[in-house]
């Protein structure tokens, strides 16, 4: 009988190989984003000082959302991640889909922060 790798496990090992080449600096940082079903969350995260330099949630009291798992709460997030990183003058990111497919509620994040002036 042929055990089945669950899709968690099979995602991480594709954040890590994906992990090899991408790499934040102080300069141009890392946009990491973490998907639940409940939830998602980014991060703006310096490599070398390994330092979160900025993090935005859909679980963040100023959102007031009711259902943070759905593409209208990425795109909140992807807004607020933008703006919190341009009050901290960081300007360009390297864009780490954490394993996921660029698609659904990842790509809604992705693009609401390139609209309010995030580049990647």
């Amino acid at each position: 009988m042929i055990k089945k790798v669950s899709r968690n496990v099979m995602r991480e090992a594709r954040h890590e190989r994906v992990r090899k080449s991408i790499y934040g600096t102080a300069f141009v940082p890392r946009l990491n984003v973490f998907r639940s079903n409940s939830n998602i969350f980014a991060q703006i995260i310096d490599d070398e000082n390994k330092t979160t330099l900025v993090s935005a949630s859909s679980l963040d009291k100023d959102l007031k959302l009711t259902n943070g798992g759905n593409i209208d709460a990425a795109k909140k997030v992807g807004e607020v991640i933008a703006e919190k990183a341009l009050q901290a003058n960081i300007k360009k990111v390297v864009f780490d889909r954490g394993g996921y497919l660029y698609h659904g509620r990842v790509k809604a994040l992705a693009e609401a922060a390139r609209e309010k002036g995030l580049e990647f």
